[in-house]
């Protein structure tokens, strides 16, 4: 990417999709992990691989990178530590069109790996457009003390929210969602009270619902993973 250029933030739904790892070492056994988090469909190609990847349940392949390959995937990451190589899988998918992330080259991506924070559902990632990696985790990790575990529950509640209003008709943009946060749902939780936290979303949704000339409550049953995206 080009130096100095402002990245454009994304979550990528990459399941089932096929992803190449170029690269068998300790680097690129990370981002193979975290693409197999993802569910995402992983094929390594490198001539010795880390026991990590092996552990990951990917395809390997123990061979080196072929020219043009990258072009068969939907997204590509090179981590072999030899910049011929990694500059060589960089063009191919390129030229594909394929976007592509070449391990501590920022010039040769077509994007950059944040420094994320998993609490179930919600992800926090922390970037510096690549400028400094360490800096970007760094920052991770002070964040994680303002994030707690019951953030999770609390995304569940607001997919049910959604579910429920998207459900009747309306949609879920342009409401005063951040009233609904600010009624202290996150302590609720976080406190054991869950019930409590659920009839708060429900009085809000009721509002809602009444503002909209429609009825309805909050389902009992957690949302399917679609209904929970976006939350």
């Amino acid at each position: 990417m080009p130096l100095g250029a402002p990245s454009f933030p994304v979550s990528l739904v990459v399941a089932g999709r096929p992803c190449l790892v170029v690269g068998g070492g300790r680097v690129a056994a990370r981002k193979v992990d975290a693409l197999a988090r993802s569910e995402a469909h992983v094929t390594v190609v490198a001539p010795e691989v880390d026991d990590a990847i092996l552990r990951c349940g990917v395809q390997v392949e123990h061979r080196a990178y072929e020219a043009g390959e990258a072009a068969r995937y939907r997204l590509v990451i090179t981590a072999t530590g030899l910049p011929e190589v990694d500059r060589q899988v960089a063009a191919d998918a390129e030229a594909a069109g394929v976007f592509v992330n070449a391990a501590d080259d920022t010039e040769a991506c077509s994007f950059v790996l944040p420094a994320v924070l998993r609490r179930g559902t919600v992800s926090v990632a922390v970037s510096t457009d690549g400028a400094s990696p360490a800096l970007a985790a760094w920052l991770r990790d002070r964040v994680a003390g303002l994030v707690g575990p019951e953030l999770e529950a609390v995304a569940v509640l607001l997919a049910r929210a959604r579910a429920t209003l998207r459900g009747g008709g309306h949609s879920t943009e342009g409401l005063d969602w951040r009233s609904l946060l600010d009624a202290g749902l996150g302590d609720l939780v976080a406190a054991g009270s869950e019930r409590e936290a659920e009839d708060v979303v429900r009085r809000w949704v009721a509002s809602c619902l009444a503002e909209r000339g429609g009825g309805g409550s909050v389902p009992v049953d957690p949302p399917d993973a679609g209904s929970m995206r976006g939350a």
